[in-house]
């Protein structure tokens, strides 16, 4: 065997010394041409784009108010594609008996048949422009985004107007749809996360907050197509509309939009419907190994209060999480608090992350924890879950080193976010639909700059205020009594 080799190493330093003979003996014609043809100088008659400056400031985000009330937003942003999108002022808290459930069904009927189109022909269309397409409901926002190439954006504009300007929710397209929703809500019962931050809401709130978002089962069986056209006549109106894109010149969008949005009805004043933050108690019980358990505390003020949130932002951050398999990549979560105190002390958790849900005027923030066998180990999760809480709350618990490092990582990831035309577009749509305009990053980075141990401090004793509200999914008769964790927390 080992002559071979060596036999077969001569033959491979012969024909390797052969080429390289032949490379040297190139005529001295072929070496001109290879200089003249070298990559490291620029073909002749191509213009070369010049080049972006070292350091690039961020194009203004520009707003025009149409006289209906639609307001048009655009950011430019360099780059060969753009995302525009549709934020509606509706979702479940508008809803009342009737139209229970009716946003979810707006999501799922979303780019469907409209007066100008069938589904088809938009699905062909948006083969042919190579474009991303999305819808999404939530308690107080509609969203509905088209992400192509800046060439197709003439189009992009027209179909995304006409599919939702103009649906028709055509009854059979209807049926089809509550079909889905109904195996949607069936395997919601196999979904513990998604299944208890709906729970939170049904039972931490009452009023509009506590209006179901995936719509239920007694309600998909009276919903109809006259249905949902009421709520989508009285909700999808221009003063409650922004049209939002990244990467489109402003006045190019108006010119393209304006035309299509001019004589869009304009609705009746709406206020917006009220909700109280209550706290309670949610059990459901389940045939599982795994037990889940949320425990939630009101975020008073919710996004209008920016300093408060961008604290929690933070907070999250700082308390951070994630499950005992993996963090979501090496490294990532691993110096956060409930990483470092309890995903890698406790080997029967797991997972155990802090989670916010926040909204307009209110919001939810806690830990969400899963425990496994032994079953009766979720009471000392809960336990554990408590004492983190208190611990942020407490003076002196979290450092300066831990302080900065999240808001350093928070930052990081808001950034990071904001390269992407998507979240930008989102981002100037749904802080139209909140605040009225569109704040710069630099206000909240500032926020996150100047905030404190003491902010950390104040915010968490706030939050701690409040009741709690739990959900728990699983054998919930192992999980502490809603009682016993009011006065743990006193």
């Amino acid at each position: 065997m080992l002559p071979r080799l060596r036999s077969s190493a001569r033959l491979l330093r012969k024909l390797l010394g052969a080429e390289a003979a032949a490379g040297r003996r190139l005529s001295a014609a072929d070496a001109s041409a290879a200089r003249e043809n070298s990559l490291l100088r620029p073909l002749p008659g191509l213009d070369i784009p010049p080049s972006l400056p070292d350091q690039l400031s961020r194009s203004p985000t520009r707003v025009t108010t149409l006289p209906n009330g639609i307001r048009v937003a655009s950011e430019d942003v360099p780059g060969p594609s753009a995302c525009v999108g549709f934020f509606v002022n509706s979702g479940s808290i508008y809803e009342t008996g009737e139209t229970t459930g009716v946003s979810h069904l707006l999501e799922k009927l979303a780019f469907k048949d409209t007066k100008h189109r069938s589904h088809l022909q938009i699905v062909h269309e948006l083969e042919s422009a190579g474009a991303n397409v999305g819808a999404s409901a939530s308690r107080e926002q509609m969203v509905y985004s088209y992400d192509t190439l800046k060439a197709y954006m003439p189009q992009a504009v027209e179909v995304l107007v006409d599919c939702v300007r103009n649906p028709l929710f055509l009854q059979d397209e209807v049926e089809r749809q509550l079909a889905l929703a109904r195996e949607e809500v069936q395997d919601l019962q196999k979904n513990p996360e998604r299944f208890l931050h709906e729970a939170l809401n049904l039972v931490g709130y009452t009023g509009a907050f506590a209006n179901p978002l995936i719509a239920p089962e007694e309600a998909l069986g009276r919903i109809n197509g006259n249905i949902i056209q009421k709520f989508y006549n009285e909700n999808f109106t221009a003063d409650r509309l922004v049209l939002a894109a990244s990467g489109v010149d402003h006045e190019k969008l108006l010119e393209l939009a304006e035309p299509l949005l001019y004589d869009w009805h304009k609705g009746s004043p709406v206020e917006k419907p009220k909700s109280t933050y209550v706290g309670g108690d949610s059990r459901h019980k389940a045939d599982s190994d795994a037990t889940h358990v949320a425990l939630a505390f009101e975020v008073p003020g919710g996004w209008l209060q920016e300093r408060d949130a961008t604290i929690m932002t933070v907070l999250q951050t700082l308390m951070g999480g994630g499950g005992s398999f993996s963090s979501g990549g090496p490294g990532k979560g691993m110096h956060s608090r409930l990483y470092l105190r309890v995903l890698n002390k406790y080997h029967s958790v797991e997972s155990f992350s802090a989670f916010s849900n926040v909204y307009d005027n209110s919001g939810l923030f806690g830990i969400y924890l899963t425990t496994i066998q032994p079953s009766d180990f979720v009471a000392k999760a809960v336990d554990i879950a408590i004492n983190e809480l208190i611990a942020i709350a407490t003076p002196g618990e979290v450092t300066e080193v831990e302080l900065k490092r999240a808001k350093n990582s928070t930052i990081s990831s808001v950034l990071l976010n904001l390269e992407s035309r998507v979240i930008v577009a989102e981002d100037i749509g749904r802080q139209l639909l909140t605040y009225g305009n569109r704040k710069p990053i630099d206000y909240f980075l500032e926020c996150m700059d100047e905030m404190t141990l003491d902010d950390i401090t104040t915010f968490a004793q706030k939050l701690l205020s409040s009741r709690p509200t739990m959900a728990s999914w699983g054998d919930v008769d192992k999980v502490p009594p809603y009682e016993f964790v009011c006065k743990r927390l006193q």
